[in-house]
């Protein structure tokens, strides 16, 4: 299944997207859920978040690919990003006017699908309750040098997400590529993680409760590179779709 949460008229909705068209649901995404019959054309909708999370975090240093000259971490490095940060499919990034070096960081999201504490890696998966595409925004010199990376990773609009979650998804089997204006820019293969969504979700558990519908970031592989403004910027990931952004300053 493919749901999406969207925008039509005055209406935000959740729905099950099928091709172009979208079957309306009621109950929401982690409850009990039924389709209402209203059906309606992609192209007529705008597309936001597909879920509204209570907490978003995200892991750093996940692929050997992206992890130059640094030591291999021996358990997940975790960070927190605001909610403040999400930002919808086709939406704007905004880099502050004293950012400097402002990188992409394509990514798969997992969506957490019931309350989740003190998890083992297997029932871990079992909380997933899918995922999507999303992209981890870094100002690198606020990284290097700010005691926290609260405006590095957190800015608004710095954690773009979507377009859609996709359930049953054997992401052991598919990868991703970031294109920067078409080209692609990183390319990478989940079953490259070093640590897998249930072994972070597990991990976050034991100190955090993960919620439905917060959502967990899981790394990005190779190298990074700057946004400027005029830029559009795609993470594309087999069997979820692409999540496309442009950048204004």
């Amino acid at each position: 299944m493919k749901y999406v949460r969207y925008q039509f008229r005055e209406t935000v909705t959740y729905g099950v997207l099928e091709g172009k068209t979208i079957r309306e649901i009621s109950g929401g995404l982690f409850g009990s859920r039924g389709e209402t019959g209203v059906t309606t054309d992609l192209q007529h909708v705008k597309l936001l978040c597909p879920c509204e999370p209570v907490k978003v975090l995200a892991i750093g240093l996940n692929y050997r690919s992206h992890l130059g000259n640094r030591t291999a971490p021996e358990k997940p490095a975790i960070f927190n990003v605001p909610t403040s940060a999400l930002l919808e499919p086709e939406g704007k990034i905004r880099i502050p006017p004293d950012a400097e070096d402002t990188h992409y960081e394509g990514e798969l999201v997992a969506v957490i699908g019931k309350t989740t504490r003190g998890a083992t890696p297997a029932e871990a998966k079992d909380s997933i309750f899918g995922f999507t595409c999303g992209n981890d925004i870094s100002e690198r010199n606020w990284q290097k040098n700010d005691l926290q990376w609260w405006r590095a990773k957190g800015c608004d609009t710095f954690a773009p997400l979507g377009p859609c979650i996709v359930t049953d998804f054997a992401w052991q089997q598919y990868g991703i590529k970031t294109r920067l204006n078409g080209q692609v820019v990183q390319e990478g293969r989940f079953s490259e993680l070093l640590f897998d969504p249930p072994a972070i979700i597990s991990h976050i558990s034991q100190y955090i409760t993960l919620r439905p519908g917060d959502v967990v970031y899981t790394g990005t592989p190779g190298n990074t590179g700057a946004l400027k403004p005029g830029d559009t910027v795609e993470v594309d990931i087999e069997g979820i779709g692409t999540l496309c952004n442009t950048v204004s300053g």
